[in-house]
């Protein structure tokens, strides 16, 4: 019997997009642990550019040790994919800043494909032997915020969902904000939950400073 398609397996949380919640360091979902890192990563259109055009493309993953394997995905499935609507502080909804639609392939102005709901992937890192399933369950494409969230699959040592987001601030400086909320997949992952929460301060410690290096490089 075939193995069932990574695309048609859901995620394995209920609380899917939780990370965009403003209070989730205070009233996470139940039986989760939430964390928050922010960090100043540069200064200028050119940082903005090249920060945002990375986190969209798992750019911070790769630059992190990280390999990322893409995994194929249908257009209906981007279509039926969990997408927010953005609101400004008055509760205006914010239009996207990058021009298309959940069902196509996006790209930056330099031609980089980005990230669209729906599309999944296996995370390999060098200390965890099996691949890491994750899905992309939202993507934020707002004039000054741009960035992502996956969320688990099944196969992951943990259940939840982590988000990258770049931020522009009025006085031109850029930011990288990292929310999540996880636990273990399983009661073996239990056992192993020290070492497991090693492994995730180590990268997203990385994470941190995968954006502040030389531009492009």
């Amino acid at each position: 019997m075939a193995a069932t398609p990574l695309w048609k397996v859901p995620v394995t949380y209920g609380a899917i997009g939780a990370t965009q919640e403003p209070d989730l360091l205070r009233y996470p979902p139940t039986g989760y642990r939430p964390l928050e890192r922010r960090v100043r990563i540069g200064h200028g259109d050119e940082r903005w550019r090249f920060a945002w055009t990375e986190a969209m493309s798992w750019g911070i993953q790769r630059r992190s040790g990280l390999k990322v394997e893409q995994q194929p995905v249908p257009a209906e499935a981007r279509v039926a994919a969990y997408t927010p609507v953005a609101f400004d502080a008055d509760g205006v909804p914010v239009q996207p800043a990058v021009v298309g639609g959940a069902s196509e392939t996006v790209y930056s102005a330099d031609g980089t494909p980005l990230l669209q709901p729906g599309d999944t992937a296996k995370l390999r890192m060098a200390l965890w032997p099996f691949p890491i399933p994750a899905r992309v369950v939202y993507v934020i494409d707002e004039p000054t915020r741009r960035g992502f969230a996956y969320g688990t699959l099944p196969g992951h040592p943990e259940r939840g969902e982590e988000a990258f987001v770049v931020e522009r601030q009025p006085d031109g400086s850029v930011w990288l904000v990292i929310r999540a909320f996880s636990r273990p997949s399983n009661a073996l992952m239990w056992i192993a939950y020290p070492v497991a929460r090693l492994l995730q301060a180590f990268y997203t410690a990385r994470y941190e400073r995968s954006l502040t290096g030389p531009i492009g490089g």
